[in-house]
């Protein structure tokens, strides 16, 4: 035996005995340690073929990162390895800044599927919307690439170019979009006033979250004060983030009660989230906006919001995606980020696969405002007499109609509920 072919078999046994420590320490795999070996029998036997006689010279660290990554990415589309540079730039990306084109992605029949565009990104601005399917990058096919060699392609240096072919619903053919790569910042949540209603869009859940809602409705509260009529937390187009997050947001707006729990493969492997004390809103009516675009972690607020009929859902169904992932350094060699747990509504409601239904559906749509000549009104007379009061209709809510459907039907409900619970504190004093 040549001293190359010795050398392979060395590295196979090292490799071999490396993957029996791992999966040795599994009590439900030692119970079955002849059909383990003989398994990795199998692996080490396939490892060196390749070796040896691949068209092309592979290392062994490449062939083992691609075996990892194999075994990882077969078993959901969530589940993946971080190599040393993969696993940097998640930790920069939940610290709130991170370079690429600010998409949410995932796998879906070979293709790559877009999750939701991040608000202010190259991919925001280009027009890419949630739903969509990259086919080709910069000319090249996705198909046969795995979720982390297609996200890898289209990261790159800042303000260098990109080019993705898209496939979208109702359109008749598929087409190009053109980025430039940039360093993605993101501000988790923004908000303003809509018609003595206050608006908080959350764009993600990264460490900045909880405290930057928190902040938001200090300074809606500072600006409306009792003339808040409640709040629209709009989570549309939320890819979502970190767990934590999602249950401080929750825990804002509950006095109590189960916020979310998560369910591993063992029966005992439960873990409960529950609010502390105090409604930061106190009780306030509130709207939650979703659409399929709002996952993960926005799905947790959805849902918890949902069940303890703190606020009213509304939009179209969520992306469903009810899996909690737990990212497991590996001393030297990145980390691997391993699905562990489906998550659960506070009423036990997985929403893997199904997502969030909303309790009022309202889909997207662009009002058509009448021309103002064909409906005169009172206001449109010449030497009529003025308003001696200021009522608030300053045509706000044509233009709110028209820039944004279905946050116009959520501050409408917040309004008709603030004026019923007038009407009924009335009765009630007389």
């Amino acid at each position: 035996m040549s001293q190359r072919v010795r050398r392979f078999g060395v590295t196979t046994a090292v490799v071999a005995l490396a993957f029996a420590a791992g999966i040795g320490a599994s009590p439900l795999l030692a119970e079955n340690n002849q059909g383990t070996f003989r398994s990795l029998k199998l692996f080490g036997d396939v490892f060196e073929r390749v070796r040896a006689e691949y068209v092309e010279d592979i290392g062994d660290e490449e062939l083992v990162e691609a075996a990892i990554s194999g075994m990882l990415t077969s078993l959901d589309p969530h589940s993946s390895y971080l190599d040393n540079d993969r696993y940097r730039d998640m930790q920069v990306q939940t610290r709130g800044e991170f370079g690429g084109l600010g998409i949410e992605v995932t796998m879906e029949n070979g293709l790559v599927k877009v999750v939701s565009p991040i608000d202010e990104t190259p991919a925001y601005r280009a027009g890419i919307e949630a739903g969509d399917f990259i086919s080709e990058i910069d000319g090249e096919a996705v198909m046969g690439l795995t979720l982390g060699e297609a996200v890898e392609r289209m990261r790159g240096p800042v303000n260098t170019d990109i080019r993705l072919t898209i496939l979208r619903e109702g359109a008749d053919e598929a087409f190009d979009v053109e980025l430039t790569r940039a360093v993605i910042t993101i501000s988790p949540v923004r908000s303003r006033v809509e018609r003595k209603t206050g608006y908080v869009r959350v764009t993600t859940f990264n460490e900045q979250t909880e405290e930057a809602v928190r902040e938001a409705l200090d300074t809606l509260d500072a600006e409306l004060g009792d003339d808040m009529l409640g709040v629209v937390l709009d989570l549309r187009n939320n890819p979502g983030g970190l767990l934590d997050q999602a249950v401080g947001v929750a825990d804002l707006f509950l006095e109590q009660g189960e916020i979310v729990s998560t369910r591993g493969r063992d029966d005992d492997a439960i873990q409960r989230f529950n609010a502390r004390a105090g409604d930061v809103l106190d009780e306030k009516p509130m709207v939650v906006l979703i659409n399929g675009g709002s996952a993960s972690a926005s799905e947790i607020v959805a849902g918890a919001l949902q069940d303890h009929h703190r606020a009213i859902v509304m939009g179209t169904q969520s992306f469903g995606k009810g899996s909690v992932q737990t990212i497991m350094p590996v001393s030297g060699y990145g980390a691997i980020r391993l699905t562990t747990a489906r998550y659960y509504t506070p009423a036990g409601t997985s929403i893997q696969a199904t997502g969030i239904v909303p309790n009022i559906e309202v889909k997207q749509a662009t009002l058509d405002v009448e021309d103002e000549d064909e409906e005169r009104r009172e206001a449109d007379l010449r030497g009529r007499l003025e308003n001696d009061q200021d009522n608030g209709a300053d045509g706000e809510r044509a233009d709110l109609a028209e820039s944004d459907y279905q946050l116009a039907r959520a501050v409408d409900l917040l309004r008709g509920v603030a004026l019923f619970r007038e009407g009924t504190a009335s009765v009630a004093s007389n």
